[in-house]
């Protein structure tokens, strides 16, 4: 035994490790199996802000945000069993969103797992279930092992593709003492450059006519070498949800979804990077004959999936910036500028999104007044899924998003560990009636913790995309979709927020320029008309005209 060794609590080995690996907040709700690590976090005072949810559900969600908000490890901590159900749909949403998560928790008594017998939050099989959603997953079996696997869930969580990650100590070896090692991060695994593979992407490129760059979540430490790449290609850079921002929606080569289907069946040559191109393989049709892909991603199961013509393995940067490098000398002139054409069809997929009423103004209001560095927290409801090609993203990661998991109401406790990650920038959530009351409870976390989130209720008194498809597919049947709500102005002022109601885009514009302002929590409430006719569906999946068929 070294002088390194310190006797520690299974709990206090784990702060420790938290602190080497930089962690200042750490989100949750206590109970009676994870007080030591309480305990532990206590002792160290400020260095560590706890931030107390009124649902696990909620906590990891905060986590979520602060994950997303940032690109560092979002660590909330959760009791056993139910509390980790509660937390699962948070984690299950990181894993499809490639966000780095931490969940600390408990397990009953070493004594007791495996045995059936009924223990207090006893789950049959906790670590297998938690496998099913977490990149990794393990239990703590005595204190001296603490440090090493903190080490490696942070190691995982942040290297390769990023995602949740789990770690369990049981009730009894949490609170257990023992000379304990110092945690030290690993590095990051390095991933070799296929010096071959860029050739061949690159000598594709160069011989491109209408090249096409997507971006998804992968590519937001990239933002330098995507730019360069969209310069030197004169190709638009079109993102879905994750990648947005990466290229500013001002510029010439910043494409949303509506703006890049105008350009889909003209592309001969699609670069992808850290993306899973759904909307090549998913949302748009009539992919054009002889089209070539070329994929970028840190994930090898991806190249599997997509059956690129070329798939490189790798960091986006690196990748992308060698065959930036490349580009220079194995075009034969560069590319002549194309931002007129760019722009115009730009200017006619926004005049075609602008008719998109009312959900193109009151977006419009928001963009108005929310700053360009602002957060925008979606929400899966009708305008939700309107903002991903009606609202504009200025910077990177900060347009936040559950990506393809779809989680009814995750926006609300999201924004909450956005604002807690960034406190310093307004951070504006948007939520429909039905999913805001799945997490209002944060509210009262909101006051507590002084989170000055606006959250704007758009209310039309449904579940208004499930009863716009129960009208149209069940011969106008509606079940289980009408949805009876409360005051929400009353409601935000009797947790302590502010509250007020908005009828159109300029009494929004309004009342979000004085919330911002106060920077408390604010409730707006938007009463929104159901109107299938002025559904967003017709842009995430577009059909083509006859002249394109």
């Amino acid at each position: 035994m070294t002088d390194q060794f310190v006797h520690r609590t299974t709990g206090e080995a784990i702060v420790d490790g938290l602190l080497a690996h930089g962690v200042d907040t750490v989100f949750g709700i206590p109970g009676v199996q994870t007080y030591a690590l309480y305990d532990a976090l206590a002792r160290v005072g400020d260095r560590i802000r706890v931030l107390g949810a009124r649902h696990e559900q909620g906590a990891a969600y905060m986590a979520f945000g602060y994950a997303q908000a940032t690109g560092r490890p979002g660590v909330f901590t959760v009791v056993p069993g139910p509390g980790v159900l509660n937390a699962g749909a948070a984690m299950l949403s990181a894993y499809g969103a490639s966000a780095p998560l931490v969940c600390l928790t408990s397990e009953i008594p070493t004594a007791y797992m495996g045995r059936g017998l009924g223990h207090l939050h006893e789950m049959p099989d906790q670590l297998a279930t938690l496998r099913t959603f977490t990149k990794w997953a393990a239990n703590i079996e005595h204190p001296a092992h603490a440090a090493a696997l903190v080490a490696d869930a942070f190691h995982h969580a942040t290297t390769g593709r990023p995602r949740p990650v789990a770690l369990a100590a049981p009730w009894d070896v949490l609170g257990r003492s023992a000379p304990c090692p110092p945690c030290a991060p690993r590095p990051a695994d390095a991933t070799p450059l296929d010096g071959a593979l860029v050739a061949r992407a690159t000598e594709m490129l160069a011989s491109a006519v209408n090249p096409m760059i997507m971006v998804g979540s992968g590519a937001r430490g990239a933002v330098a070498e995507v730019r360069a790449l969209a310069a030197a290609l004169q190709a638009p850079v079109v993102s879905f949800r994750g990648g947005r921002g990466i290229v500013s929606d001002r510029e010439a080569h910043g494409f949303t979804l509506a703006e890049g289907f105008e350009r889909w069946r003209r592309s001969d040559v699609v670069v992808g990077i850290g993306t899973r191109m759904e909307l090549a393989w998913f949302r748009w049709p009539g992919r054009p004959e002889g089209q070539r892909t070329i994929l970028i991603d840190i994930d090898p199961a991806q190249l599997v999936r997509l059956a690129p013509a070329v798939g490189i393995v790798g960091d986006a940067a690196a990748v992308t910036g060698a065959i930036v490098g490349e580009l220079g000398s194995a075009q034969a002139k560069p590319m002549a500028s194309r931002a007129d054409e760019l722009g115009e069809i730009k200017r006619r997929a926004q005049a075609d999104v602008a008719t998109l009423q009312p959900h193109a103004d009151y977006l419009r209001a928001i963009r108005d007044v929310l700053p360009d560095d602002g957060f925008f927290v979606e929400e899966v409801s009708q305008i939700g899924f309107a903002s991903y090609f009606a609202f504009p993203i200025y910077e990177p990661r900060t347009f936040v998003t559950c990506g393809h998991q779809g989680t009814l109401g995750f926006g609300f406790p999201t924004a909450l560990g956005v604002k807690a990650a960034c406190p310093d920038r307004a951070v504006v959530s948007i939520a429909g009636d039905g999913g805001f009351l799945f997490g209002v409870q944060e509210l009262a976390t909101a006051v507590q913790e002084r989170l000055g989130v606006v959250t704007i209720v758009f209310d039309n008194g449904a579940y208004g995309n499930v009863m716009n498809d129960q009208r149209r597919l069940f011969d106008g049947r509606v079940i289980g979709s009408e949805l009876r709500n409360p005051d929400f102005v009353a409601l935000a002022r009797a947790f302590g927020a502010h509250g007020e109601q908005a009828s159109n885009p300029d009494e929004l514009r309004r009342a979000l320029d004085g919330a911002l302002t106060r920077d408390e929590p604010s409730v707006i409430a938007v009463p929104m008309p159901l109107d299938a006719a002025s559904s967003p569906w017709r842009f995430l999946m577009p059909q083509l005209s006859r002249d394109d068929r």
